[in-house]
């Protein structure tokens, strides 16, 4: 099972489940969880060849659909019915698969820095990285990649956070996941199509250059979505503006749970 820690406060609280993106952890959280305490139950995730969670549970074949049942199935160990759940980055596919696959767990979505589609410039960066994945060191391209990602200044302890993180995987790790990228557009296409019904807030960086446009045509073209922008800050928002960040998803998640009450 994949390693996670839960912080429980009391049974008729709500529960938040927290996915962190590729090469991160459980720990890129720090900024949320003692401020999360104080109004949640919170469970905290490291995906499989991340942070504490084992390595090596990669079968042929595996795709999101593989990982989000992972996640699903810590959830079935804690007995845990039904979580609001968040995302980052890479960590939004996996939420938004959980979503779809097993809607009943999910009693909202809120995506940061969320990745729906990719453009030519992103696909160029994956193309570069598939084809010089076994023979360039994974961790000098994911600085790279952390660095296209997050160029600003400000964003530089979004970018230690991260790198720092994807210093506990190895090249194979890496490569499983770089795997995945593969054939991501399609399948985030598919995605797009039905969220199900499921609240879903998306939390954008103001400065996340690569993947805050592709958000903001699919919110005018949905308007039961949820958007916020978060002020400089970039890919990762909630270490960026950690405090603007849980205002906003902490009161968009309580203002779900009054609806919940009212409609059961």
């Amino acid at each position: 099972m994949l390693h996670y820690r839960t912080y429980f406060r009391q049974q008729s609280l709500p529960w938040v489940t927290f996915i962190h993106g590729a090469g991160g952890s459980s720990s890129i959280w720090f900024k949320q969880i003692k401020e999360y305490r104080k109004h949640f139950n919170v469970l905290v995730i490291d995906l499989r060849g991340h942070g504490q969670s084992e390595r090596g549970r990669w079968r042929k074949g595996d795709t999101f659909r593989e990982i989000a049942k992972e996640v699903i199935d810590v959830l079935d160990a804690e007995k845990i019915a039904h979580s609001h759940f968040i995302g980052i980055s890479l960590g939004t596919i996996v939420v938004q698969t959980i979503t779809s696959e097993y809607t009943r767990y999910v009693r909202s979505q809120t995506l940061c820095g969320a990745i729906i589609q990719l453009d030519i410039r992103t696909k160029f960066l994956l193309w570069v990285g598939r084809t010089t994945k076994r023979f360039i060191p994974y961790m000098l391209l994911y600085k790279l990649f952390a660095w296209i990602i997050m160029p600003n200044r400000r964003h530089e302890e979004s970018r230690l956070a991260f790198v720092n993180s994807a210093k506990k995987m190895c090249q194979k790790e890496f490569i499983k996941w770089f795997s995945l990228t593969k054939m991501i557009n399609p399948y985030l296409a598919k995605l797009q199509l039905d969220h199900k019904g499921v609240p879903t807030f998306f939390v954008m960086g103001q400065e996340d250059y690569l993947f805050r446009a592709p958000v903001e045509e699919l919110i005018k073209r949905d308007p039961s979505l949820s958007y916020v922008t978060i002020r400089k800050s970039g890919h990762v928002c909630n270490i960026d503006q950690p405090q603007e960040f849980n205002d906003r998803t902490i009161e968009y998640i309580k203002q779900q749970e009054e609806i919940f009450s009212v409609t059961g």
